[in-house]
């Protein structure tokens, strides 16, 4: 028997897989024609790269993200002598503080590093929006769909045109405006690059990407054991029954594109277990692999067939938790083949391809950590850990890569490890969660302080490869604090009169049980807050104009200053008016308001779900213990340069016109941000 609930929330599944094959014989054909034209385009290059070069003030810039990056730790750790490399870096160069979005969300945030401009004109605001015309969450970076168009033939459906996918975030990365000038970039996991844009260099797209399934990362866990019951967010678990040394089980796949039935495809396989030696032999796909307890495979490749002659390819992970008393089985979330890619993961499309096959199987799904399996124990702490350690390894060895090819231009690549490992982790390191307590707490402790000296050693390994005309920017979207309490918003809004339920309802996920006719406000995502618009949202009873004002000054004086009953502490800083912190000619989708938590707090679980419960306040006792999801000026970023930062208050949207500025380039009027650093002695 199988239980199921998504991953935070998927873009929608059921790819038109077709697509492959057709995206592969193109791929052939352009090789093709690049090849003949190679002698043509290589000159018009060289000629144009002598011009595009000439008012440079350098050869190269290096940015080396690294996701959730807090100052504070930065600081304590240099003092206590951990981060060697970054405290070279800030005393030959600098090192502040570097002010991220409102709010403080990471696709957010890096959506204004790389424009260079203010959510209101990159319309990125959160991971989730809403669709006005159901009230219902949609993946905000990018959209997704199926053609609707179909040809039944029997039990099977072709479908006839192309699916759609499009990036939803707005204006022009700086990478694309260096390209339109002949200056060459690599861009390796940047978040919000899916799908991939055209532009003069490399690109492998980041958070966001989703899995096979359409998700953003749904894993499956299969056990024997009896008395497993109940829902796993995140996940899908699967009663196995052992027969002597076998069990009989599949992988579940896509949506099966060829069916009028809308089913999943499912791939069999057995497993057959050596408890002597502690480890069992995986048959799957034709292929046969020997799984070791507590290690993980190697990336296997799943083949699913559709129907009419057609498959789709995926990869994965397994890794064996047990196999005496009971057998259980963990199945990573089935990450797009990057050598066979159902959907476009890189640009070129032959990118990923050209990295697989020259470093090996990857992982390409945006959310690759599984943050979900170690909070719901699917994974235990040491697997998670060994998790996140194969998927930075392959990050690293992509970025070391791209840095010795990329001579001239610029170098970019974002390491997602210390804000997976600090949202899990963050427990062990402030000591005030209940989740805290136990044997195990010694040994977690210097996780984090470990995860910032690893990181320190990869800076040290940058440094000794660049030479004095290649600036080195080393940064973070937003630093972490503590998350020991949850806020359900629209329980408060409910309790308070602003959200009303239907009669007889309890409040269940994605606001289905409200009642639109009555509710004049309601949460969706991590900070957003909106109200029930008139010609806005589908049954909007709040009006325009004084109407709307006056209530929105009214939430923000109930909810700015909210205390928590139990604890006695404050919960919510300050509650902010989008239409004061965000301008452009997209503010219009923004939230009506962004609620800034303080220290300690966050919207909770059932809030981001949109479930109304019966309190507002309660406990986080998950393991994603770490947030950022706070008043941002709570959680500043990082910047570390090698050359002198000429700004006293450094924002994230600076550090796209910095990168033109170095180049010589005149920066777009559209963009926001100054220059940090003085080329030939001022700034532009």
């Amino acid at each position: 028997m199988a239980t199921k609930a998504s991953a935070y929330i998927g873009p929608g599944a059921g790819f038109a897989f077709l697509s492959s094959f057709l995206l592969l014989f193109a791929s052939l054909l352009l090789s093709a024609f690049l090849l003949l034209t190679w002698p043509i385009r290589s000159f018009l290059w060289w000629f144009r790269r002598r011009k595009a070069y000439a008012r440079a003030a350098i050869d190269r810039v290096v940015i080396v993200g690294l996701d959730g990056f807090d100052p504070q730790l930065c600081e304590r750790f240099i003092a206590e002598g951990r981060l060697p490399n970054l405290a070279k870096l800030r005393a030959g160069g600098s090192f502040v503080r570097l002010q991220t979005t409102f709010p403080a969300i990471s696709p957010v945030a890096w959506s204004s590093f790389s424009t260079g401009v203010n959510p209101g004109r990159h319309n990125i605001y959160d991971f989730l929006s809403r669709d006005p015309r159901t009230y219902q969450p949609k993946l905000s970076s990018a959209d997704i769909r199926q053609t609707t168009r179909r040809i039944s033939v029997g039990r099977y459906a072709i479908s006839v045109g192309k699916p759609r996918c499009a990036l939803l975030r707005k204006s022009q990365p700086f990478w694309k405006v260096l390209g339109e000038h002949g200056i060459f970039s690599t861009v390796l996991r940047v978040p919000i690059t899916f799908p991939p844009e055209k532009f003069h260099g490399l690109l492998l797209s980041g958070m966001c990407v989703p899995d096979l399934k359409g998700t953003q990362g749904t894993f499956t866990l299969y056990t024997s054991h009896p008395d497993v019951s109940g829902e796993q967010t995140g996940g899908t678990r699967i009663s196995v029954t052992v027969q002597g040394t076998r069990l009989n089980a599949y992988v579940l796949g896509p949506i099966n594109p060829f069916s009028t039935r809308g089913e999943e495809l499912r791939l069999p396989f057995t497993l057959t277990l050596d408890r002597g030696a502690d480890a069992a032999d995986l048959e799957v796909s034709g292929q046969t692999f020997r799984l070791k307890r507590g290690e993980y495979s190697e990336w296997v490749t799943l083949r699913f067939k559709g129907g009419l002659g057609m498959s789709v390819r995926g990869i994965a992970r397994f890794y064996l938790k047990t196999v005496s008393p009971h057998v259980e089985l963990y199945l990573s979330p089935l990450n797009i083949d990057p050598e066979k890619p159902a959907l476009p993961i890189s640009h070129p499309i032959l990118y990923s391809i050209y990295l697989a096959k020259l470093l090996g199987k990857y992982a390409t799904l945006g959310l690759a950590e599984d943050t979900w399996a170690l909070n719901e124990g699917a994974l235990d702490e040491e697997a998670f850990l060994a998790q996140c350690e194969l998927n930075h390894a392959e990050r690293e060895r992509m970025f070391f890569q791209a840095l010795a090819k990329t001579r001239r231009g610029a170098c970019i690549c974002v390491f997602d490890m210390p804000d997976r490992v600090q949202h899990m982790f963050f427990r062990y390191l402030n000591g005030r969660r209940p989740t805290a307590e136990g044997p195990e707490t010694k040994r977690y402790q210097e996780v984090i302080p470990d995860l910032y000296q690893r990181m320190d050693e990869l800076v040290g390994r940058v440094i000794a490869q660049i030479d004095e005309r290649t600036v080195l920017i080393v940064m973070s979207d937003h630093g972490f604090t503590s998350f020991r309490r949850g806020v359900n918003l629209n329980s408060w809004l409910h309790r308070n009169g602003y959200l009303v339920l239907k009669d007889g309802s309890e409040g269940s996920e994605w606001l289905q049980d409200v009642n639109w006719e009555k509710t004049r406000a309601y949460a969706v995502g991590l900070s957003g807050l909106y109200l029930n618009l008139k010609g806005r949202e589908a049954r909007g009873i709040v009006s325009g104009g004084v109407e709307s004002e006056a209530l929105k000054q009214e939430l923000i004086q109930r909810l700015t200053g909210l205390q928590d009953d139990e604890t006695g502490e404050r919960a919510i800083r300050e509650v902010f008016d989008a239409s004061a912190i965000y301008a452009g000619p997209y503010r219009d989708n923004a939230p009506d308001l962004i609620v800034g938590y303080d220290e300690g707090y966050r919207a909770s679980w059932e809030s981001v779900v949109g479930k109304v419960t019966s309190g507002v306040f309660d406990e986080n006792r998950k393991r994603w213990s770490g947030d950022h999801c706070v008043d941002p000026r709570l959680v500043p970023g990082v910047l570390f340069c090698n050359r002198a930062i000429q700004a006293e208050h450094p924002s994230i949207v600076d550090i796209a016109p910095t990168v033109l500025n170095l180049f010589g380039l005149d920066i777009p009027l559209y963009m926001e941000g100054k220059p940090l650093i003085a080329c030939d002695g001022k700034l532009q």
